[in-house]
């Protein structure tokens, strides 16, 4: 449970503690990612008598290690809780590394002579950003990895180092996780399947696509926790919740975005093998 501060306190924000916003600018991340971070139950802030969460310089040391692990050694929020409670150390945990994807997108480019003006253009991003993804520098959205995906005739799969052989047995601890720039995690939940592709999604308060795609197959949602707002053709709305089902045809452009202040977690497959 989140510590409180006394009700008799005299500031709304002691010195020793810095805000959200304050230590979101520290880190370089984004708010959203700090209260994943929280409700994954890897930080415990403490709170203001008006209820703000509140971080203090051991929060923030605990913060700065998480994301070294996220960044730098690649871990998802399963590897990254094993490193924290003592479990295993960050250069030998269980879970796979998942290299930086930028230097795969550019080898992707360069082998089809495409320049970064002209993969840019196509995939409806601009120069600088398709830069900085290709350097690490920036992580790309669910949107932008499905247009990079057409650019280059492949799939987000690809961007992936996944083993040369099938997997029908996957332990949480095995899986290929990817996190976008808005802090959505994606955690593959099969390797090596021909025709379907199952994931898990975690999707952060106030993330989404970050934009419209569209790609062929069929795909389904089931709904495990929180609240989903999914957009078809920019006409259909529908709002899922836990336990919903929802299948739809993926050629028809969609986006997605959680509307509420809670996580939500869901089970998403695409068939044939698209993402």
């Amino acid at each position: 449970m989140p510590k409180r501060l006394p009700q008799g306190s005299k500031s709304e924000f002691p010195p020793k503690y810095l805000t959200v916003g304050e230590t979101a600018r520290i880190l370089g991340v984004s708010p959203s990612t700090l209260r994943l971070w929280e409700n994954e139950g890897l930080i415990s802030p403490a709170r203001s008598a008006g209820r703000y969460r509140l971080y203090n310089h051991e929060i923030l040391s605990v913060l700065k290690r998480i994301k070294f692990l996220r960044d730098v050694q690649k871990l998802g929020v399963p590897g990254i809780r094993k490193v924290l409670n003592g479990d295993g150390a960050a250069g030998n945990s269980i879970l796979p590394h998942e290299p930086a994807i930028g230097p795969k997108l550019r080898k992707m480019r360069k082998s089809l002579n495409l320049g970064i003006a002209e993969a840019a253009s196509r995939a409806g991003i601009s120069s600088g950003f398709l830069s900085a993804i290709e350097l690490s520098k920036a992580n790309a959205s669910v949107a932008t990895l499905h247009r990079l995906a057409a650019t280059y005739n492949s799939t987000v799969l690809e961007f992936f180092d996944l083993p040369s052989q099938a997997r029908r047995l996957l332990r949480p601890g095995q899986r290929r996780t990817l996190q976008t720039d808005s802090g959505v995690d994606i955690e593959l939940l099969s390797i090596g399947n021909k025709m379907l592709e199952p994931m898990l999604f975690r999707v952060p308060p106030s993330a989404g696509s970050d934009g419209s795609y569209s790609h062929v197959g069929e795909e389904f949602i089931y709904m495990l926790k929180g609240t989903l707002e999914i957009w078809l053709g920019e006409l259909e709305c529908h709002l899922l919740r836990a336990g919903d089902s929802f299948w739809f045809e993926s050629n028809v452009g969609h986006r997605w975005f959680n509307p509420s202040d809670e996580d939500a977690v869901l089970l998403w497959i695409n068939t044939p093998v698209t993402f």
